[in-house]
């Protein structure tokens, strides 16, 4: 970046973990100011001068649009908005029960769809700034045991192809990244994981670089679509049973 430049303001939805907390550290290396956004912070991790936590569970859909409102008053210039928070649960659609369905679409995608209506259109006033999400490999083709998880990724992608179309002409650059299994505290709580072996897993930084390589895109081009893998893939499952 420009150190001429006055610091670009980024806003990271899911900034405290994994892929989002790498994109803050990236982000702030190149000189970004980054408001992050996280249902909580660790003091090592929200200590640098340039970063500004935001105490904030996007799983609250009635409170959202309010709270953005809020940021938008606080930080009447935001110039990128990366979503990436979220959570993954697997099963066949029958292990689900109705709460289930609807607290993962509302985390993985619902609450992404009101940040993008709340920042764009102050991004559209200014003709300029970026909207980044962070999808998944499940985005791209239904697997068994991941229906609903699946439903939640191809919606967050068809809303940011969506978006790009909408916002071509208003200055403001709509972009997707679909990483594979990334090697993050995401697994903890799931039946399997990446290998540890280097190619048979993504790093957070992995993503956080592909969002910097569409940060710093020039204003006429857009990357509209990252898809990033491991070199190799494959899954360990920590317990019997069928692959998710």
């Amino acid at each position: 970046m420009n150190t001429a430049e006055p610091p670009r303001i980024t806003l990271v939805l899911g900034a405290s973990r994994g892929i989002g907390h790498a994109i803050c550290r990236r982000l702030l290396a190149a000189g970004h100011r980054v408001i992050g956004v996280a249902r909580t912070f660790s003091a090592s991790g929200s200590d640098h001068p340039a970063f500004t936590p935001v105490v904030l569970d996007l799983s609250q859909l009635d409170e959202l649009a309010a709270r953005f409102q809020d940021l938008l008053e606080a930080h009447p210039v935001i110039d990128a908005v990366i979503c990436c928070a979220g959570r993954g649960r697997f099963g066949s659609l029958e292990e689900f029960s109705h709460p289930q369905i609807r607290a993962l679409m509302e985390l993985n995608f619902i609450s992404h769809a009101y940040a993008a209506r709340s920042f764009l259109p102050a991004m559209k006033r200014r003709r300029r700034g970026h909207l980044v999400f962070i999808g998944s490999e499940a985005a791209l083709a239904g697997r068994r045991k991941g229906a609903v998880y699946c439903a939640s990724k191809f919606a967050l992608r068809g809303l940011a192809q969506a978006l790009r179309e909408e916002c071509a002409g208003s200055g403001v650059h709509v972009s997707i990244v679909n990483p594979g299994m990334v090697r993050t505290d995401f697994f903890d709580g799931l039946d399997f994981a990446p290998g540890e072996e280097a190619r048979h897993h993504l790093l957070p930084d992995d993503v956080a670089a592909a969002v910097q390589l569409i940060l710093d895109a020039r204003d006429g081009a857009v990357i509209d679509e990252i898809n990033l893998s491991p070199l190799q893939k494959h899954i360990v499952f920590k317990k019997d049973g069928g692959p998710p």
